[in-house]
């Protein structure tokens, strides 16, 4: 069978792949299929792989630390001044706002130029951030820094899953994407319980003090640690990026079709192909010494029309592949509910019958951490583990639809917290009752975040990147529309009615999963020459990988 007929075969859409051979062994097949280059990223020791990931992790926690700093100082900022509670909630929503756009304007570059910049200039201009944030005295500061912040660390919701599919391998990601969104989960519910205790002990602008410290050592360790993940091939350096422009609906410029499978489609393995299941390196390419792994950018070949494909891009995939738009859904509602429970329970919880005070409103952000940590620390290894077993049973192919299965399983935990927390805080109810709500929340959200994540990446792991903006802009477009309406909604209806609501709505889109598990293979295949087009509009794709 060759690549092209491979390639239109409906049992082997774009996502597919074999990850054992059948009635052989039970040894691994990589995939994506790694080169010989040392210096490929698939090739690295599992040690430089997970310092690489470590640190990207780092930097994901510490931005969404920035992010989710501020609730507990919103009362003391109310009083010393003057910010009324509908300025810091409209804040938090011009944030969301900042978090829409910024992948869109920044991830082009990191397409070109490298991951490694992108990731050292955000450190350096929220670190300027963290300082005018420590020294703000009007309104207009409150909004600026919260768009800046938002505007950098949309990066991070971004760039570490194009860090991931560089250098990670499909039956490991579920377990790195759950240790990803773990480390956001930590930085987002952490951050509040420490920044309580700092607001109380040495006043709200010390906590902003304290970030500007941290970001600066964040600064340090990437410079020194972090190595460029992305990856051109010496040998087909250029060679995609020369045909990429031309290519529209598989045509070249005097409008034949594209039959070159090394050209005008991704080159797929046909079932001839001997598939390695071990790393094997030619010892005759040299590995890049330290300094040269630490350049400061690592260009691809190609004009400011390339770059700016990346601006709009997003929105052609986010709109012309299923997959994808279901995905931004998925993980637009999950992280919205926290934007919501974060600004609910900051809200109404300094008022009676609690009068929390802002080290308590941190407190409250332990139950939201031991939530997500018990839900990432299970769904990401029993996610690699079923998507083996299942593979197996399916004679060694794999599906991502295989991932879905597990947010269906966790599904109902989300919206049964959610509209327990909603009746709870209107009825008064006792704060340790409405803190195990709080996490059973957070324990829901966790397994259909990760998992939405690692299905974008093993599906479309070519156009992550470009998938994963639209997937963020989805996301924050409607954290920033709900936070602006979550106000006049609870005074319509009632803080019990709204989240009983959200309830519903959330509990639709996550059993709506089963209707991706049933037709998510039909979608891969049907969109199939979309996404190739998209792909090969990449500025180093690997063309001749799956």
């Amino acid at each position: 069978m060759s690549s092209t007929d491979h390639f239109d075969d409906p049992m082997w859409p774009p996502g597919t792949v074999r990850l054992q051979e059948e009635h052989t062994s039970n040894e691994i097949i990589l995939q994506p299929q790694p080169s010989q280059d040392p210096n490929d990223p698939l090739n690295w020791s599992n040690k430089l792989k997970y310092l690489n990931f470590g640190l990207a992790a780092l930097y994901a926690l510490i931005v969404f630390a920035l992010i989710d700093a501020a609730t507990p100082t919103w009362d003391p900022m109310h009083e010393e001044l003057g910010y009324s509670y509908d300025d810091l909630n409209n804040s938090y929503a011009a944030g969301c706002a900042g978090l829409a756009l910024g992948a869109v304007a920044l991830i082009p570059f990191a397409h070109k130029y490298g991951r490694r910049p992108i990731y050292l200039f955000s450190c350096a201009i929220q670190f300027g951030v963290c300082i005018w944030s420590a020294r703000q005295k009007t309104v207009a500061d409150l909004i600026l820094v919260n768009i800046f912040s938002c505007f950098l660390g949309a990066l991070a919701e971004t760039i570490v899953q194009m860090t991931i599919a560089d250098m990670i391998f499909v039956n490991q990601r579920a377990l790195m994407n759950s240790l990803y969104f773990w480390s956001t989960r930590i930085g987002a519910s952490l951050t509040p319980l420490a920044a309580g205790y700092v607001t109380v002990d040495q006043g709200w602008r010390w906590v902003w003090w304290w970030l500007t410290i941290i970001f600066g050592a964040l600064i340090i360790v990437m410079f020194f640690g972090y190595e460029e993940t992305k990856f051109v091939p010496p040998a087909t350096e250029g060679i995609a990026l020369d045909h990429c422009s031309t290519l529209e609906n598989n045509t070249t410029k005097d409008g034949k079709d594209i039959k070159d499978p090394e050209v005008g489609r991704v080159k797929v393995a046909d079932e001839t192909t001997r598939y390695a299941t071990k790393i094997s390196i030619d010892p005759t390419i040299p590995r890049k010494s330290y300094l040269k792994r630490l350049a400061l950018t690592t260009s691809s070949p190609g004009s400011l029309n390339d770059l700016l494909r990346h601006c709009y891009q997003p929105f052609q995939i986010l709109f012309t592949i299923p997959g994808v738009l279901y995905m931004s859904l998925l993980y637009g509602g999950m992280m919205v509910t926290n934007n919501i429970l974060v600004t609910t329970v900051s809200t109404y919880m300094t008022q009676e019958p609690y009068n929390f005070s802002p080290d308590q409103i941190g407190l409250m952000s332990l139950a939201p951490f031991i939530g997500s940590t018990l839900g990432t620390l299970i769904c990401g290894p029993v996610s690699d583990w079923s998507i083996v077993y299942l593979t197996k049973r399916n004679k060694g192919i794999y599906e991502p639809e295989m991932r879905l299965w597990l947010i269906i399983v966790f599904a109902t935990f989300l919206p049964v917290g959610m509209i327990l927390l909603g009746v709870g805080l209107e009825k008064g109810w006792t704060w340790p009752i409405l803190a195990v709500c709080y996490a059973l929340c957070s324990f829901g959200i966790a397994p259909a975040g990760t998992l939405s994540l690692t299905y974008i990446t093993d599906a479309y792991t070519q156009i992550v990147g470009d998938a994963m903006v639209g997937v963020t802009f989805i996301r924050n477009l409607c954290s920033t529309i709900m936070i602006f309406a979550k106000t006049p909604w609870i005074a319509g209806i009632g803080l019990q009615n709204t989240f009983i609501m959200i309830g519903v709505i959330l509990a639709s889109i996550l059993f709506g999963n089963g209707f991706l598990v049933y037709y998510g293979k039909y979608f891969r295949y049907k969109y199939r020459a979309t996404y190739q087009k998209y792909a090969m509009k990449q500025f180093e794709p690997r063309v001749n990988f799956s």
